[in-house]
Protein backbone atom coordinates (compact mmCIF):
# COMPACT_ATOMS: atom_id res chain seq x y z
CA UNK A 1 0.00 0.00 0.00
CA UNK A 2 1.36 3.62 -1.02
CA UNK A 3 1.83 5.85 1.31
CA UNK A 4 -0.88 8.20 0.13
CA UNK A 5 -3.39 5.60 0.33
CA UNK A 6 -1.87 4.95 3.90
CA UNK A 7 -2.32 8.38 5.00
CA UNK A 8 -5.58 8.22 3.91
CA UNK A 9 -6.88 5.22 6.28
CA UNK A 10 -4.32 6.43 8.77
CA UNK A 11 -6.49 10.15 9.19
CA UNK A 12 -9.72 8.54 9.11
CA UNK A 13 -8.93 6.33 11.70
CA UNK A 14 -7.16 8.28 14.13
CA UNK A 15 -8.47 11.40 13.42
CA UNK A 16 -11.13 13.16 15.67
CA UNK A 17 -13.72 15.02 14.15
CA UNK A 18 -13.10 18.96 14.97
CA UNK A 19 -15.43 20.64 17.46
CA UNK A 20 -16.70 22.81 14.72
CA UNK A 21 -18.35 20.04 12.96
CA UNK A 22 -21.11 19.31 14.67
CA UNK A 23 -24.63 19.05 13.02
CA UNK A 24 -25.36 21.84 14.15
CA UNK A 25 -22.62 24.16 12.87
CA UNK A 26 -22.78 21.67 9.18
CA UNK A 27 -26.40 23.11 9.21
CA UNK A 28 -25.94 26.85 9.76
CA UNK A 29 -23.23 26.89 7.14
CA UNK A 30 -25.21 25.06 4.62
CA UNK A 31 -28.19 27.35 5.30
CA UNK A 32 -25.96 30.28 4.91
CA UNK A 33 -25.10 29.04 1.50
CA UNK A 34 -28.19 28.03 0.16
CA UNK A 35 -28.80 31.93 1.22
CA UNK A 36 -26.13 33.26 -0.45
CA UNK A 37 -25.50 31.08 -3.49
CA UNK A 38 -30.36 31.19 -4.13
CA UNK A 39 -29.86 27.65 -5.07
CA UNK A 40 -33.65 26.73 -5.14
CA UNK A 41 -32.29 22.65 -3.72
CA UNK A 42 -29.68 21.21 -1.78
CA UNK A 43 -28.83 18.14 -0.37
CA UNK A 44 -25.27 16.91 1.80
CA UNK A 45 -24.24 14.33 3.52
CA UNK A 46 -20.67 14.70 6.03
CA UNK A 47 -19.20 11.70 7.28
CA UNK A 48 -16.55 10.59 9.39
CA UNK A 49 -14.81 7.29 11.45
CA UNK A 50 -17.73 5.36 9.56
CA UNK A 51 -20.86 7.65 10.68
CA UNK A 52 -22.47 9.97 8.78
CA UNK A 53 -22.59 13.39 11.21
CA UNK A 54 -24.79 15.00 9.19
CA UNK A 55 -27.09 14.60 6.27
CA UNK A 56 -30.26 16.84 5.84
CA UNK A 57 -31.56 18.91 2.67
CA UNK A 58 -32.89 22.59 1.95
CA UNK A 59 -35.07 24.37 -0.23
CA UNK A 60 -37.31 22.68 -2.41
CA UNK A 61 -37.58 20.79 -5.79
CA UNK A 62 -39.80 21.17 -9.01
CA UNK A 63 -42.41 19.60 -7.35
CA UNK A 64 -42.72 21.77 -4.46
CA UNK A 65 -42.07 19.40 -1.87
CA UNK A 66 -38.83 20.01 0.33
CA UNK A 67 -36.03 18.57 -0.06
CA UNK A 68 -34.21 16.53 2.17
CA UNK A 69 -31.68 13.58 2.69
CA UNK A 70 -34.26 11.30 0.89
CA UNK A 71 -34.73 13.60 -2.52
CA UNK A 72 -33.73 11.96 -5.19
CA UNK A 73 -30.54 13.83 -7.17
CA UNK A 74 -28.77 13.47 -10.43
CA UNK A 75 -24.89 13.44 -9.90
CA UNK A 76 -23.94 13.00 -13.06
CA UNK A 77 -20.18 12.19 -13.41
CA UNK A 78 -19.98 11.62 -9.54
CA UNK A 79 -21.44 8.07 -11.87
CA UNK A 80 -17.90 7.39 -12.57
CA UNK A 81 -16.27 6.70 -9.40
CA UNK A 82 -19.62 4.00 -9.20
CA UNK A 83 -18.54 2.42 -12.21
CA UNK A 84 -15.26 2.04 -11.30
CA UNK A 85 -16.31 0.46 -8.72
CA UNK A 86 -18.55 -2.35 -10.20
CA UNK A 87 -15.65 -3.20 -12.59
CA UNK A 88 -13.17 -3.58 -9.47
CA UNK A 89 -15.17 -5.81 -8.41
CA UNK A 90 -15.00 -7.95 -11.21
CA UNK A 91 -11.42 -7.49 -11.63
CA UNK A 92 -11.03 -9.18 -8.20
CA UNK A 93 -13.69 -11.98 -9.63
CA UNK A 94 -11.45 -12.53 -12.27
CA UNK A 95 -14.02 -11.67 -14.96
CA UNK A 96 -11.83 -8.87 -16.11
CA UNK A 97 -8.06 -8.31 -16.83
CA UNK A 98 -7.14 -4.81 -16.21
CA UNK A 99 -4.27 -4.55 -18.00
CA UNK A 100 -5.83 -6.44 -20.88
CA UNK A 101 -6.82 -4.94 -24.09
CA UNK A 102 -11.06 -3.84 -24.03
CA UNK A 103 -11.87 -5.17 -27.60
CA UNK A 104 -10.39 -8.70 -26.45
CA UNK A 105 -13.45 -8.46 -23.45
CA UNK A 106 -15.72 -6.66 -25.10
CA UNK A 107 -17.61 -8.37 -28.36
CA UNK A 108 -18.89 -5.35 -30.37
CA UNK A 109 -16.34 -3.04 -29.71
CA UNK A 110 -14.52 -2.19 -32.79
CA UNK A 111 -13.55 1.88 -34.12
CA UNK A 112 -12.42 2.60 -37.28
CA UNK A 113 -9.30 3.13 -35.97
CA UNK A 114 -6.71 0.06 -35.43
CA UNK A 115 -5.67 1.56 -32.61
CA UNK A 116 -8.07 1.01 -30.89
CA UNK A 117 -8.14 -2.66 -30.28
CA UNK A 118 -4.97 -1.83 -27.72
CA UNK A 119 -7.11 0.34 -25.13
CA UNK A 120 -6.98 -1.55 -21.51
CA UNK A 121 -9.39 -1.23 -19.08
CA UNK A 122 -7.03 0.29 -16.82
CA UNK A 123 -6.69 3.30 -19.77
CA UNK A 124 -10.58 3.75 -20.09
CA UNK A 125 -10.87 4.51 -16.36
CA UNK A 126 -7.62 6.68 -16.37
CA UNK A 127 -9.01 8.36 -19.03
CA UNK A 128 -5.84 7.62 -21.35
CA UNK A 129 -7.18 5.76 -23.91
CA UNK A 130 -7.31 8.31 -26.76
CA UNK A 131 -11.15 8.30 -27.29
CA UNK A 132 -11.97 12.33 -27.26
CA UNK A 133 -15.06 14.18 -28.10
CA UNK A 134 -13.56 15.37 -31.14
CA UNK A 135 -13.05 12.26 -33.08
CA UNK A 136 -16.16 10.46 -31.45
CA UNK A 137 -19.67 10.87 -32.93
CA UNK A 138 -21.02 12.43 -29.30
CA UNK A 139 -24.16 13.07 -31.15
CA UNK A 140 -24.72 9.53 -32.39
CA UNK A 141 -23.73 7.35 -29.29
CA UNK A 142 -26.32 10.23 -27.40
CA UNK A 143 -29.23 8.44 -29.58
CA UNK A 144 -28.31 4.96 -27.99
CA UNK A 145 -30.72 3.07 -26.59
CA UNK A 146 -29.04 0.79 -24.56
CA UNK A 147 -24.99 0.47 -23.59
CA UNK A 148 -24.52 -2.54 -26.60
CA UNK A 149 -25.86 -0.02 -28.58
CA UNK A 150 -24.44 2.58 -27.59
CA UNK A 151 -20.80 0.26 -27.96
CA UNK A 152 -21.64 -0.46 -32.13
CA UNK A 153 -21.80 2.91 -32.93
CA UNK A 154 -18.55 4.05 -31.85
CA UNK A 155 -17.38 1.61 -34.99
CA UNK A 156 -17.04 4.48 -37.31
CA UNK A 157 -15.01 6.91 -34.91
CA UNK A 158 -11.13 6.82 -34.45
CA UNK A 159 -8.84 8.06 -31.57
CA UNK A 160 -7.37 11.08 -31.14
CA UNK A 161 -3.96 9.98 -29.45
CA UNK A 162 -2.46 6.80 -28.63
CA UNK A 163 -3.49 4.41 -26.19
CA UNK A 164 -1.47 5.16 -22.99
CA UNK A 165 -0.07 8.52 -24.22
CA UNK A 166 -2.66 11.19 -23.90
CA UNK A 167 -5.57 12.19 -20.73
CA UNK A 168 -8.12 13.50 -22.15
CA UNK A 169 -11.64 13.47 -20.21
CA UNK A 170 -14.12 11.98 -22.46
CA UNK A 171 -17.60 10.35 -21.62
CA UNK A 172 -16.94 6.97 -23.96
CA UNK A 173 -14.64 5.95 -21.26
CA UNK A 174 -16.83 5.23 -19.11
CA UNK A 175 -20.27 3.84 -21.03
CA UNK A 176 -17.82 1.59 -22.74
CA UNK A 177 -16.31 0.54 -19.04
CA UNK A 178 -20.63 -0.15 -18.00
CA UNK A 179 -20.68 -2.15 -21.13
CA UNK A 180 -17.62 -4.29 -20.53
CA UNK A 181 -19.51 -4.81 -16.77
CA UNK A 182 -23.06 -5.99 -18.57
CA UNK A 183 -20.51 -8.54 -20.63
CA UNK A 184 -18.29 -9.54 -17.80
CA UNK A 185 -21.42 -10.28 -15.36
CA UNK A 186 -23.97 -11.77 -17.82
CA UNK A 187 -26.15 -8.86 -16.15
CA UNK A 188 -27.15 -5.00 -17.02
CA UNK A 189 -25.55 -2.83 -15.73
CA UNK A 190 -28.12 -1.16 -13.38
CA UNK A 191 -28.88 -4.45 -11.91
CA UNK A 192 -25.16 -5.55 -11.46
CA UNK A 193 -24.98 -1.97 -9.55
CA UNK A 194 -28.09 -2.85 -7.46
CA UNK A 195 -26.93 -6.32 -6.21
CA UNK A 196 -23.10 -5.77 -6.13
CA UNK A 197 -22.66 -1.95 -5.10
CA UNK A 198 -25.89 -0.28 -4.03
CA UNK A 199 -27.34 -3.27 -2.13
CA UNK A 200 -24.41 -4.14 0.13
CA UNK A 201 -23.66 -0.87 1.20
CA UNK A 202 -27.79 -0.29 1.77
CA UNK A 203 -28.40 2.68 -0.83
CA UNK A 204 -31.68 1.41 -1.48
CA UNK A 205 -32.61 4.62 -2.95
CA UNK A 206 -29.89 4.70 -5.45
CA UNK A 207 -30.05 3.57 -9.22
CA UNK A 208 -28.82 4.61 -13.05
CA UNK A 209 -32.45 4.80 -14.19
CA UNK A 210 -35.54 7.24 -13.69
CA UNK A 211 -37.40 4.72 -14.58
CA UNK A 212 -35.99 3.11 -11.09
CA UNK A 213 -35.86 5.80 -9.09
CA UNK A 214 -37.43 9.13 -10.42
CA UNK A 215 -36.27 12.21 -9.37
CA UNK A 216 -37.86 15.70 -10.19
CA UNK A 217 -37.06 18.03 -13.14
CA UNK A 218 -34.08 20.24 -11.91
CA UNK A 219 -34.16 23.99 -12.70
CA UNK A 220 -31.90 26.45 -14.47
CA UNK A 221 -31.20 30.26 -13.48
CA UNK A 222 -31.97 32.42 -16.28
CA UNK A 223 -31.09 36.41 -14.83
CA UNK A 224 -31.87 35.57 -11.36
CA UNK A 225 -35.56 33.42 -12.00
CA UNK A 226 -35.27 29.51 -11.32
CA UNK A 227 -37.09 28.05 -13.81
CA UNK A 228 -37.86 24.45 -13.50
CA UNK A 229 -36.84 21.90 -16.74
CA UNK A 230 -36.76 18.47 -17.83
CA UNK A 231 -33.14 17.31 -18.09
CA UNK A 232 -32.06 17.35 -21.51
CA UNK A 233 -32.39 14.48 -23.46
CA UNK A 234 -29.20 11.86 -24.09
CA UNK A 235 -28.11 8.77 -23.51
CA UNK A 236 -28.45 8.74 -19.31
CA UNK A 237 -30.71 5.71 -18.58
CA UNK A 238 -27.86 3.03 -17.56
CA UNK A 239 -25.40 5.48 -18.40
CA UNK A 240 -22.02 4.46 -17.15
CA UNK A 241 -20.54 8.27 -17.14
CA UNK A 242 -23.46 9.73 -15.82
CA UNK A 243 -26.49 7.99 -14.93
CA UNK A 244 -26.15 7.36 -11.04
CA UNK A 245 -29.24 8.98 -9.16
CA UNK A 246 -28.84 9.20 -5.67
CA UNK A 247 -29.44 10.45 -1.91
CA UNK A 248 -27.44 12.11 0.56
CA UNK A 249 -28.82 9.40 2.96
CA UNK A 250 -27.17 6.80 0.50
CA UNK A 251 -24.23 9.19 -0.37
CA UNK A 252 -23.04 9.00 3.31
CA UNK A 253 -23.38 4.90 3.07
CA UNK A 254 -20.78 5.80 -0.25
CA UNK A 255 -18.66 7.63 1.36
CA UNK A 256 -17.78 5.73 4.25
CA UNK A 257 -16.91 3.06 1.39
CA UNK A 258 -14.59 4.91 0.20
CA UNK A 259 -12.61 5.68 3.12
CA UNK A 260 -12.52 2.10 4.02
CA UNK A 261 -14.24 2.40 7.36
CA UNK A 262 -17.33 0.80 5.80
CA UNK A 263 -18.57 -2.80 4.39
CA UNK A 264 -15.83 -3.48 1.82
CA UNK A 265 -16.65 -3.62 -1.65
CA UNK A 266 -13.52 -4.59 -2.96
CA UNK A 267 -10.14 -5.09 -1.02
CA UNK A 268 -7.93 -1.64 0.55
CA UNK A 269 -5.60 -2.80 -2.69
CA UNK A 270 -8.27 -1.79 -5.61
CA UNK A 271 -9.75 1.28 -3.53
CA UNK A 272 -5.80 2.41 -3.30
CA UNK A 273 -6.10 1.64 -7.42
CA UNK A 274 -8.95 3.24 -7.88
CA UNK A 275 -8.09 6.51 -6.18
CA UNK A 276 -3.58 7.17 -6.87
CA UNK A 277 -3.40 9.47 -9.67
CA UNK A 278 -1.40 8.31 -12.65
CA UNK A 279 1.90 10.04 -13.25
CA UNK A 280 0.77 12.20 -15.70
CA UNK A 281 -2.32 13.81 -14.47
CA UNK A 282 -4.38 14.25 -11.18
CA UNK A 283 -7.10 11.78 -12.39
CA UNK A 284 -7.26 8.39 -10.95
CA UNK A 285 -10.23 5.98 -11.38
CA UNK A 286 -13.26 7.81 -11.09
CA UNK A 287 -11.35 10.18 -8.67
CA UNK A 288 -9.35 13.40 -8.80
CA UNK A 289 -7.04 14.69 -6.57
CA UNK A 290 -7.50 18.38 -6.06
CA UNK A 291 -4.04 20.20 -5.65
CA UNK A 292 -5.37 23.04 -3.55
CA UNK A 293 -7.03 21.46 -1.14
CA UNK A 294 -5.74 18.25 -1.35
CA UNK A 295 -9.18 16.14 -2.02
CA UNK A 296 -9.82 13.74 -3.22
CA UNK A 297 -13.13 14.65 -5.45
CA UNK A 298 -15.41 14.14 -8.60
CA UNK A 299 -17.66 16.77 -9.67
CA UNK A 300 -20.86 16.61 -11.65
CA UNK A 301 -22.61 18.56 -14.02
CA UNK A 302 -25.34 18.02 -16.44
CA UNK A 303 -28.10 20.29 -17.69
CA UNK A 304 -30.45 21.06 -14.79
CA UNK A 305 -27.82 19.36 -11.45
CA UNK A 306 -24.80 19.69 -10.72
CA UNK A 307 -22.94 17.28 -7.81
CA UNK A 308 -19.68 16.93 -6.14
CA UNK A 309 -18.11 14.39 -3.55
CA UNK A 310 -15.20 14.67 -1.70
CA UNK A 311 -12.84 12.71 0.76
CA UNK A 312 -10.42 13.96 2.52
CA UNK A 313 -6.94 12.34 3.26
CA UNK A 314 -6.27 14.15 6.09
CA UNK A 315 -8.88 14.18 8.46
CA UNK A 316 -10.90 11.07 7.04
CA UNK A 317 -14.60 13.22 6.36
CA UNK A 318 -16.39 12.42 3.17
CA UNK A 319 -18.38 15.03 1.86
CA UNK A 320 -21.35 15.27 -0.86
CA UNK A 321 -23.07 17.85 -1.95
CA UNK A 322 -25.99 17.79 -4.85
CA UNK A 323 -27.87 20.75 -5.98
CA UNK A 324 -31.05 20.12 -8.14
CA UNK A 325 -30.12 23.91 -10.24
CA UNK A 326 -27.54 24.19 -12.90
CA UNK A 327 -26.31 27.83 -14.32
CA UNK A 328 -23.11 29.37 -15.55
CA UNK A 329 -21.46 28.67 -12.36
CA UNK A 330 -21.43 25.92 -10.39
CA UNK A 331 -21.59 26.64 -6.30
CA UNK A 332 -21.72 23.13 -5.47
CA UNK A 333 -18.15 22.11 -5.31
CA UNK A 334 -17.96 25.68 -3.64
CA UNK A 335 -20.00 24.61 -0.66
CA UNK A 336 -17.61 21.46 -0.73
CA UNK A 337 -14.86 23.50 0.15
CA UNK A 338 -16.25 25.13 2.65
CA UNK A 339 -17.26 22.24 4.75
CA UNK A 340 -13.94 21.40 4.13
CA UNK A 341 -12.62 24.01 5.81
CA UNK A 342 -14.91 23.37 8.77
CA UNK A 343 -13.68 19.81 8.72
CA UNK A 344 -9.95 21.55 9.53
CA UNK A 345 -10.92 23.75 12.04
CA UNK A 346 -10.87 26.73 9.61
CA UNK A 347 -13.68 29.65 8.71
CA UNK A 348 -15.17 28.80 5.49
CA UNK A 349 -15.83 31.65 2.85
CA UNK A 350 -19.44 32.54 2.01
CA UNK A 351 -20.14 30.40 -1.19
CA UNK A 352 -22.19 32.46 -4.31
CA UNK A 353 -22.45 35.59 -5.55
CA UNK A 354 -20.90 34.60 -9.25
CA UNK A 355 -24.10 33.45 -10.82
CA UNK A 356 -25.94 36.52 -9.91
CA UNK A 357 -22.90 38.80 -10.81
CA UNK A 358 -22.94 37.20 -14.34
CA UNK A 359 -26.27 36.99 -15.21
CA UNK A 360 -26.51 40.56 -13.47
CA UNK A 361 -23.94 41.65 -16.09
CA UNK A 362 -25.30 39.40 -18.98
CA UNK A 363 -28.93 41.44 -18.52
CA UNK A 364 -27.46 44.68 -18.57
CA UNK A 365 -25.48 44.19 -22.02
CA UNK A 366 -28.73 42.70 -23.20
CA UNK A 367 -30.53 45.80 -22.29
CA UNK A 368 -27.60 48.20 -23.54
CA UNK A 369 -27.63 46.67 -26.25
CA UNK A 370 -31.31 46.11 -27.41
CA UNK A 371 -31.57 50.45 -26.62
CA UNK A 372 -28.36 50.63 -29.29
CA UNK A 373 -30.50 48.84 -31.76
CA UNK A 374 -33.54 51.12 -31.47
CA UNK A 375 -31.48 53.99 -31.79
CA UNK A 376 -29.48 52.51 -34.57
CA UNK A 377 -33.23 52.15 -36.51
CA UNK A 378 -34.78 55.44 -35.21
CA UNK A 379 -31.64 57.50 -36.74
CA UNK A 380 -30.63 55.76 -39.54
CA UNK A 381 -31.96 58.40 -42.10
CA UNK A 382 -29.86 60.93 -39.95
CA UNK A 383 -26.53 58.71 -40.47
CA UNK A 384 -27.37 57.79 -43.94
CA UNK A 385 -28.24 61.71 -44.99
CA UNK A 386 -24.73 62.36 -43.56
CA UNK A 387 -23.04 60.49 -46.16
CA UNK A 388 -20.38 58.68 -44.05
CA UNK A 389 -17.16 57.63 -46.00
CA UNK A 390 -16.96 53.36 -46.60
CA UNK A 391 -20.89 53.20 -45.66
CA UNK A 392 -20.59 49.42 -46.20
CA UNK A 393 -18.23 49.10 -44.39
CA UNK A 394 -19.13 50.69 -41.19
CA UNK A 395 -22.14 48.03 -40.83
CA UNK A 396 -19.51 45.81 -40.28
CA UNK A 397 -19.48 45.82 -36.20
CA UNK A 398 -23.40 46.09 -36.43
CA UNK A 399 -23.48 42.75 -38.02
CA UNK A 400 -20.11 41.03 -35.54
CA UNK A 401 -22.61 39.68 -32.90
CA UNK A 402 -24.95 37.87 -35.77
CA UNK A 403 -21.49 36.16 -36.59
CA UNK A 404 -20.91 35.41 -33.12
CA UNK A 405 -23.94 33.64 -32.42
CA UNK A 406 -23.91 31.96 -35.84
CA UNK A 407 -20.92 30.19 -34.71
CA UNK A 408 -22.00 30.11 -31.19
CA UNK A 409 -21.84 26.54 -30.86
CA UNK A 410 -18.31 25.89 -32.60
CA UNK A 411 -16.78 28.72 -30.71
CA UNK A 412 -17.99 26.94 -27.19
CA UNK A 413 -16.99 23.56 -28.50
CA UNK A 414 -13.70 25.10 -29.47
CA UNK A 415 -13.19 25.96 -25.64
CA UNK A 416 -14.46 22.40 -24.71
CA UNK A 417 -11.70 21.04 -26.16
CA UNK A 418 -14.06 19.74 -29.13
CA UNK A 419 -17.13 18.45 -26.88
CA UNK A 420 -19.75 18.74 -29.14
CA UNK A 421 -22.25 21.07 -28.48
CA UNK A 422 -25.59 21.91 -29.76
CA UNK A 423 -27.96 24.77 -29.59
CA UNK A 424 -30.46 22.94 -27.63
CA UNK A 425 -28.11 22.66 -24.94
CA UNK A 426 -27.04 26.60 -24.90
CA UNK A 427 -30.95 26.76 -24.27
CA UNK A 428 -29.96 25.59 -20.74
CA UNK A 429 -27.71 26.57 -18.11
CA UNK A 430 -26.10 28.72 -20.38
CA UNK A 431 -29.42 30.70 -20.93
CA UNK A 432 -28.28 34.06 -19.65
CA UNK A 433 -25.28 34.11 -22.39
CA UNK A 434 -27.56 33.18 -25.30
CA UNK A 435 -30.28 35.22 -24.63
CA UNK A 436 -27.38 38.17 -24.55
CA UNK A 437 -26.19 37.13 -27.96
CA UNK A 438 -29.35 37.18 -29.60
CA UNK A 439 -31.02 39.87 -28.26
CA UNK A 440 -27.42 42.08 -29.04
CA UNK A 441 -26.84 39.89 -32.75
CA UNK A 442 -30.74 41.46 -33.49
CA UNK A 443 -30.21 44.41 -32.38
CA UNK A 444 -27.08 44.57 -34.45
CA UNK A 445 -28.82 43.26 -37.60
CA UNK A 446 -31.69 45.42 -37.37
CA UNK A 447 -29.97 48.64 -37.21
CA UNK A 448 -27.89 47.25 -39.89
CA UNK A 449 -30.70 46.49 -42.41
CA UNK A 450 -32.61 50.10 -41.16
CA UNK A 451 -29.09 51.75 -42.05
CA UNK A 452 -28.95 49.58 -45.59
CA UNK A 453 -32.52 50.31 -46.33
CA UNK A 454 -32.15 54.32 -46.08
CA UNK A 455 -28.91 53.95 -47.73
CA UNK A 456 -29.99 52.37 -51.10
CA UNK A 457 -33.34 54.99 -50.55
CA UNK A 458 -30.89 57.59 -50.91
CA UNK A 459 -28.98 56.28 -53.66
CA UNK A 460 -31.79 55.38 -56.31
CA UNK A 461 -32.78 59.24 -55.01
CA UNK A 462 -29.65 60.85 -56.32
CA UNK A 463 -28.83 58.56 -58.98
Amino acid sequence: MNTFLISLFTAATLSAPTPSMTPATIDAYVRGAVESTGLPGLSVVVTHNGKVVHAAGYGHDSEGHAVTQNTPMRVASVSKSFTAMAVMTLVERGKIALDGPVAAQLPGFRMADPLAAKITVRQLLNQTSGLSDSTVDIAAVENATSLADYTSRLSGSALRADPGTHWEYCNVNYDLAARLVEVASGQRFGDYLRERVFGPLGMKSSAVSDQVVKPADGYNSIFGAWLPRPELSGFLNDSGSGGVITTAADMGRWLIAQTGDGRPLVKRQSLDVMHTPIKTRDYGMGWGVDQDTGLLTHSGNLFTYNAVEAISPKTGYGFAVMANGAALTDDTYAIMEGLAALSEGRTPETPGGDRQLYELVLGAIAVVAAGLGTMGVLRARRWAARRPRWPWLRLVPLLLPAAVLAAYPDLVSFLMNGRAVTWAQLTYFAAPLSIMLLVTALAGTVAAVARICVLCKLTRYTN
